[in-house]
């Protein structure tokens, strides 16, 4: 299958919060998504948000185990690439949420800091790679 040719690739991820109102809390207030759907009155409740190409799909489910297991090396780690990596730190700060790690230079070359959504879902927030 090929990709559209006016279309690049995009990324859709998909997260099960016990909590919806925290998790929507999160991506619209903190990180600044915009809700695009919102069922969370339904039987199975949902919610989307979208920013730029990336949108975020949140389905309430009751969660097994603990949110540690969400985490790398065991869970995934989910990579937000932005203009103003140090704008979005101050952002997510200024909102009074916390980081798991400050702004940091990386072996890599890239700069990013890390924070954990409220249903332990891991988030290294970066700026881009030189293309």
């Amino acid at each position: 299958m090929r990709d559209h040719p006016r279309m690049g690739m995009t990324l859709r991820f998909e997260i099960f919060p016990a909590d919806l109102d925290a998790a929507v809390d999160f991506y619209a207030r903190v990180l600044g998504f915009q809700v695009t759907k919102d069922q969370r009155g339904d039987p199975e409740a949902y919610v989307a948000l979208r920013r730029g190409g990336v949108r975020v799909g949140a389905a309430r489910r009751a969660v097994p185990g603990t949110p540690s297991s969400r985490r790398p090396p065991i869970g995934a780690e989910l990579v937000l690439e932005v203009d103003d990596v140090a704008a979005e730190r101050d952002r997510v700060v200024a909102a009074g949420w916390p980081l798991e790690e400050d702004l940091r230079r990386r072996p890599w070359g890239l700069t990013d800091f890390r924070v954990l959504d409220p249903a332990g879902y891991y988030l290294r927030i970066t700026d881009r790679a030189d293309q």
